[in-house]
């Protein structure tokens, strides 16, 4: 059974109300981040480093990733690795539910929430020696939207600053400067919007949108392969392709705390399975449970006594995350643009069977895209998205559907092609005819990308815990992540218009209707929740893994 978050709904619906006092925003509760950083440097001959040993290296699990450059990292793997090394404005605090300071010292915000004054922590450097400044922000943001930073594979997340001035024109290739982020002293980072938006200290969490040195645009496929980063870890050589990535520590790191361990060593390993005998033998400090070993593992490992901190004894993550797994389907499909049939295939689907079968009870049926916990949940907002195979057989009568064929596609690792059957089954029983195409995971999201699909698993985690950022990224017309190519003006305007509003319950309601309105079109199919299936060895002292899937490393307590 997986342990409920304790951060919950609770500190959650805290969120950016924590964050918006109009008129003036502080980020870091009134402290002095460059005294506290002052006071760590002074104790940086005598670090305290609790009980770990400061030369471990963490051996970690990890899938191949598609990119760890903040230029467009925006799947787990690759998330995983760019968090160690880039330090974004902001960053989300889980244990406590708010939003803390991060390289930004504070910041504040005009009333109605337009423009945004970052100011950023002074003496700060990447780990090439060069400083942090407001500039390495706007670089950083110009790059990703500039279409000529790279013609042949523009950014996937360019998206997330669509709200910013200038936003259009330079992804136009109208402009050359994006003329809503202005660097008007090295310490403060000036961004003008082009509508209300409070939330959007929220998306400055995002590891895409930490500041990159000059070196990434003098040598882009040199940085590609070796990203320089301002975070707590830095790149110890290149990422080998299918084989390995690994960081050391930033001794030069301007953080509250410097890294508690040498390094982490990411052992790239074809699938889970093999990274899972890996971990058995000895070899890797962290790694993903398969699914049909999660009972045996909490019997040999123990289970986290929170869900998400491992300690001696107590060694396997059950903790929810904020992460939904569900089918994405293409709706320009010929067949699959009718949501009748989309909304037939959903009910077909017997949810709870999948997580007992295949993962003993250790995920819960998904019923919405929304997770339990995030703020503004509402549980059961998606109409369609439950188990009722009678409803399923109505409509394909009445419309038509019986021996509908379609392809569900997924990558073999990970117990994906075990799910797949099953709704290939469960599908079976209403008389739809599946098959299912098994691809390799960058191809497959390429071929999401160009709508190269039917009907394909497919996961999303938050990066903040708000309605938003599950809405607006799978959602919106205006958005690359929009796999399904879901387009309703209705819900465009819908989420636009909710991003606009200030007060902070008033955005929350109107996200939630605007969330029932996609229900109502069933564009993708919850299948299930996540929760973390992490397991750490016996070296690791203390480690916690956050909700959205991302393991702190710089603050892990190892032993030899």
């Amino acid at each position: 059974m997986a342990i409920s978050s304790p951060i919950a709904r609770r500190t959650f619906l805290k969120g950016s109300a924590a964050v918006l006092a109009m008129g003036a925003l502080a980020g870091c509760g009134g402290t002095d981040m460059n005294e506290a950083l002052q006071e760590n440097a002074a104790k940086e001959e005598n670090p305290a480093l609790g009980e770990g040993d400061p030369s471990v290296v963490a051996r970690a699990y990890l899938a191949n990733p598609t990119c760890i450059d903040p230029y467009d990292v925006q799947e787990r793997y690759g998330l995983e690795v760019t968090a160690q090394l880039f330090d974004p404005l902001t960053s989300y605090n889980y244990e406590t539910g708010e939003l803390e300071p991060l390289a930004a010292r504070e910041w504040t915000s005009n009333e109605d929430a337009t423009e945004f004054n970052f100011h950023l922590v002074t003496g700060a450097t990447f780990a090439n020696g060069e400083p942090v400044t407001a500039e390495a922000f706007k670089r950083a943001w110009t790059r990703i939207v500039d279409p000529q930073t790279n013609p042949t594979t523009p950014s996937a997340i360019a998206y997330r600053l669509a709200m910013v001035k200038g936003y259009q024109e330079l992804a136009d290739g109208e402009a050359t400067d994006f003329t809503g982020v202005l660097a008007p002293a090295d310490d403060l980072l000036v961004v003008m919007l082009s509508a209300p938006y409070a939330d959007f200290p929220y998306v400055c969490s995002l590891p895409a949108l930490s500041p990159v040195p000059q070196a990434a645009l003098d040598d882009p496929g040199e940085f590609w392969l070796a990203p320089i980063g301002n975070g707590p870890f830095m790149m110890d050589g290149r990422w080998e392709d299918g084989q390995e990535i690994r960081v050391v520590r930033y001794d030069g790191y301007y953080g509250f705390t410097k890294a508690t361990i040498q390094g982490v060593d990411f052992s790239i390993k074809s699938d889970m399975e093999t990274g899972w005998r890996s971990f058995k033998a000895g070899n890797l400090d962290l790694c993903e449970v398969p699914a049909q070993e999660i009972g045996q593992a909490i019997e040999d490992y123990g289970e986290s006594e929170d869900g998400y901190t491992v300690t001696p004894g107590h060694q396997v993550l059950t903790g929810e995350e904020m992460g939904t797994y569900f089918l994405t389907v293409n709706n320009e499909d010929g067949k699959l643009s009718d949501p009748e049939l989309r909304k037939a295939i959903s009910l077909a689907i017997d949810r709870q069977a999948i997580c007992d079968a295949i993962f003993h009870g250790s995920r819960t049926p998904a019923d919405n895209i929304v997770p339990p916990s995030m703020a503004g949940y509402e549980p059961e907002a998606w109409p369609y998205a439950r188990y009722d195979k009678e409803e399923a057989e109505r409509i394909i009568e009445e419309n038509g559907f019986e021996g509908t064929d379609i392809e569900l596609v997924c990558d073999a690792e990970g117990g994906h092609e075990e799910i797949m059957a099953m709704i290939q089954a469960d599908l079976a029983a209403v008389g739809i005819n599946a098959t299912i195409d098994t691809r390799e995971w960058a191809a497959m999201l390429d071929d999401y990308a160009a709508g190269d699909y039917q009907v394909g698993r497919l996961s999303w985690y938050a990066d903040y815990p708000l309605l938003d950022d599950f809405l607006y990224p799978l959602f919106s017309s205006e958005s690359a992540d929009n796999r399904s190519r879901y387009d309703n003006p209705v819900v465009d305007g819908a989420i636009r218009d909710a991003r606009s509003i200030v007060d902070d319950d008033e955005r929350t309601a109107a996200l939630q209707e605007a969330n029932r309105l996609i229900g109502e079109d069933c564009p993708v199919i919850p299948i299930m929740y996540f929760s973390a299936g992490l397991c750490g060895s016996n070296r690791i002292i203390d480690l916690r893994c956050d909700p959205n899937g991302i393991a702190r490393f710089a603050l892990a307590q190892m032993r030899a």
